[in-house]
């Protein structure tokens, strides 16, 4: 590949050049790479490859070959019709005052006036509406079709529909006042002015099937570019069906060759299997003799990699024999794996009963025992242990740790003691264990008792000057009542002042009867009710 930069080149030096070119189609020599990094096409022509000479590119690049002055704000997107954002509940500052919208005022609201805007009543705001700026290249400003939004076709194939509805319904009826006529005026015609009836009342709609049944005619296409003349076949495809790429046009779905006009994949995979008609090649691939076919390949490439000779082209028929040859033996050798495997460990699946010595563990060991029980000749049968120690007892314990369980902990049996690797204390220990919670649920019921009893406390009355109240005090009725006509008018001379007379005569003497007039008229202030209070 030539370079970017225009220098002069010896004639060694350019047939240097045209041999590692040639190299590198070849796969020779490494392709060249970029100043990214990436390989450049070592068949890419000349006049393409090298860069113009007023780039100043100095290093091999493609770079000239791309669009470079693409501006990445640039878009073809288009506004988000009837998008909105956000819908509060009472009404903000700055909102339109008919709707409540922050995306417009009042002067461009496209809603029907209120009488009373939603600024006074904050009931209905409307929501907020989705604005949006693009910069359009030249192309997507010249784009008739941008932004249009192919659903709203349904509606012109709506009224056509309505239309040939309307139209077909009209014929009919006028067919229909036809045949009414000339039913009246021939009414004793023969039978076959009523063959001609029925071919009237023919749909118009309905196709002509006589124009669709000529698919088979070959035409003839004389002196052809290429010489001769050929037959062609007018149409053998039945258009009920559908092709492959029409199922789905998502460009993301299943992807279509259209060289050899197959799809691997499913085009619609989230359907239901019931009402699909095609679910890809690969259905036919991977069921039926295609897997079959697919294994016999796989056994002839393993055979001959293992050495033997066989070729799946050259040989079909025996590599078939083969394959077959090989399943039988391979089957054969199943079957003799699990009869020993059977006969070893036997068959617990199986309905034949167990060997009686099998059941009751009898072996040609000979044991005498006497009267009672106990081993005169021979050795017992040894009980299996495990690898940890067995029985082994410490810290004066006659268990071991785990033999009792009592409220989710375990402990010494002997003992009764929770704590592991502690020092067995005996019986007595187990007396001064239960002595102690005896004596620690009498103390939690005594607890309970004394927090169940509520304090009484003493209500002290005090007399004069704070001193307490004798038990004998009796108070005069009739001073009582003065008194508190007094503790009255004293009050009332405290809210208001002006009332209050220049010369004030002050009795220092307080009897017990204005210290109870003063208790019953004294306000308390953590009184709810002290408010109602004169």
């Amino acid at each position: 590949m030539a370079t970017a930069s225009v220098t002069f080149k010896s004639r060694e030096d350019h047939r240097k050049q045209l041999e590692l070119e040639e190299a590198r189609k070849a796969g020779l020599a490494p392709a060249e790479v970029d100043e990214d990094g990436n390989e450049i096409n070592p068949h890419i022509p000349q006049y393409m490859s090298s860069a113009p000479w007023y780039l100043n590119a100095e290093k091999p690049s493609l770079k000239h070959q791309r669009k470079w002055k693409s501006d990445p704000n640039y878009t073809k997107s288009w506004y988000d019709r009837g998008a909105k954002l956000f819908q509060a509940n009472k009404y903000r500052k700055g909102a339109c005052e008919n709707c409540g919208a922050m995306t417009h005022d009042k002067k461009s609201c496209m809603e029907r006036p209120r009488n009373v805007g939603a600024k006074w009543t904050n009931v209905n705001i409307a929501p907020d509406e989705k604005v949006e700026s693009f910069e359009l290249d030249y192309d997507g400003k010249r784009d008739r079709w941008n932004g249009y939004d192919a659903s709203t076709y349904t509606r012109v194939i709506a009224d056509y529909e309505a239309r040939e509805e309307a139209r077909k319904k009209y014929l009919k009826e006028q067919q229909l006042k036809k045949l009414e006529e000339k039913d009246t005026e021939k009414d004793d015609e023969n039978a076959g002015s009523e063959d001609e009836e029925d071919d009237l009342r023919i749909d118009e709609a309905k196709v002509d099937e006589s124009a669709q049944m000529d698919f088979a005619k070959v035409e003839k296409r004389v002196r052809t570019t290429g010489g001769g003349s050929t037959g062609t076949v007018r149409n053998l495809r039945i258009r009920e069906d559908t092709a492959k790429y029409l199922l789905n046009l998502d460009v993301n779905s299943a992807y279509y060759d259209p060289k050899t006009r197959s799809m691997r994949e499913d085009p619609l995979p989230d359907a239901d299997p019931n009402d699909k008609f095609y679910v890809g090649d690969n259905q036919n691939r991977l069921s039926g003799q295609a897997l079959e076919f697919k294994q016999l390949n796989i056994h002839a490439w393993e055979a001959f990699e293992k050495g033997q000779d066989i070729h799946m082209q050259a040989a079909p028929s025996q590599a078939e024999l083969l394959y077959k040859s090989f399943k039988i033996k391979k089957e054969m050798l199943k079957s003799e794996h699990k009869d020993k495997i059977i006969e070893k460990y036997g068959n617990a699946a199986s309905e034949d009963t167990i060997p009686r010595e099998l059941l009751l563990g009898q072996s040609e060991r000979e044991i005498e025992y006497d009267r009672t029980g106990r081993i005169i000749k021979g050795q017992d049968v040894a009980l299996p242990k495990s690898k940890y120690e067995e029985d082994v007892f410490i810290n004066n314990h006659t268990s071991v740790w785990g033999s009792w369980w009592k409220d989710h902990q375990w402990g010494y049996k002997c003992c009764k003691q929770t704590i592991k690797n502690s020092y067995c204390t005996g019986l007595a220990g187990i007396e001064a264990a239960e002595a102690s919670a005896d004596l620690m649920k009498a103390n939690m019921a005594r607890k309970e008792a004394a927090e169940d009893e509520p304090v009484q406390h003493e209500e002290k009355r005090l007399a004069t000057w704070g001193t307490d109240v004798p038990q004998d005090l009796v108070l005069n009725e009739k001073k009582l009542e003065e008194s508190l006509k007094k503790e009255t008018a004293r009050r009332k001379e405290e809210k208001d002042e002006r009332k209050r007379k220049y010369n004030v005569k002050w009795n220092d003497e307080v009897t017990a009867e204005d210290m109870e007039a003063y208790r019953m008229k004294r306000i308390h202030h953590d009184d709810p009710m002290k408010d109602f209070l004169n």
